[in-house]
């Protein structure tokens, strides 16, 4: 196992080609999106969407990783709750989903340009530590974006795990789940052996979508069957 996991000097050459390729073109992307805006909100969502689709042409053809999809994911009227254990799936979600709005960690929002793209896209940041009045804010953002026909996204456990590992959801969740009122769609990905790593590897990272979980759960069985249902590709 531990000859598995050592880095080869392949995996270096491909992640710093990666890097170079991915991170360059990922300038002139951003300075596209916000370009795109003159064009119309069409434009710039093909933008942003180009972007994603980039990445994983990157990861497909630099570094060797292919995606396989099973199952089948919604393009609206539901939160899609997704294993996070590495900045792939976080990349690929405007290529993976139909336009999504991701509940994600407010601090992404600051990021200078790259921040002002997200939110025009449709990221929803979280203040974690503001209180009611922020969770309003969120709220009315979300229910806009879903009656526009948005699909939702979320991180459940809250921030990228490492690949093996099962942690308590964050507790946010369940009451977002309740106050949407949305059915929630699981999806279980397995990035973390090969993207979640300084020398990146080959392979095949795997998005399994689970059945549809209905509303109106307890939060102890709603927590309870998204952990499970992330974690099938966990060893």
């Amino acid at each position: 196992m531990a000859d598995a996991n050592r880095t080869r000097p392949g995996d270096v050459a491909r992640s710093l080609v990666f890097y170079l390729v991915f991170y360059f073109g990922t300038v002139f992307y951003v300075l596209g999106s916000l370009a795109a805006l003159a064009l119309g909100r069409r434009a710039f969502i093909a933008a942003v969407d180009g972007w994603s689709a980039f990445h994983r042409v990157c990861a497909r053809y630099l570094l060797g990783i292919r995606v396989v999809l099973e199952g089948e994911l919604p393009t609206e009227g539901v939160l899609i709750a997704l294993k996070h254990e590495s900045f792939f799936e976080a990349i690929d979600l405007p290529h993976m989903l139909h336009r999504p709005a991701v509940i994600a960690k407010a601090e992404l929002l600051r990021i200078p340009l790259w921040g002002l793209v997200g939110a025009t896209y449709g990221l929803v940041g979280v203040e974690r530590d503001q209180g009611a009045k922020a969770l309003r804010t969120m709220l009315t953002t979300a229910r806009k974006l879903v009656a526009e026909g948005r699909v939702l996204a979320i991180f459940p456990e809250g921030t990228r795990v490492p690949h093996g590992t099962r942690p308590e959801l964050q507790s946010g969740f369940a009451g977002l789940y309740k106050l949407l009122a949305l059915p929630v769609v699981p999806v279980a990905v397995n990035s973390g052996g090969l993207y979640h790593r300084r020398w990146k590897r080959p392979g095949t990272i795997t998005l399994r979508v689970g059945e549809t979980i209905p509303k109106g759960l307890p939060r102890d069985e709603i927590e309870a069957r998204v952990r499970v249902a992330i974690n099938v590709l966990n060893p």
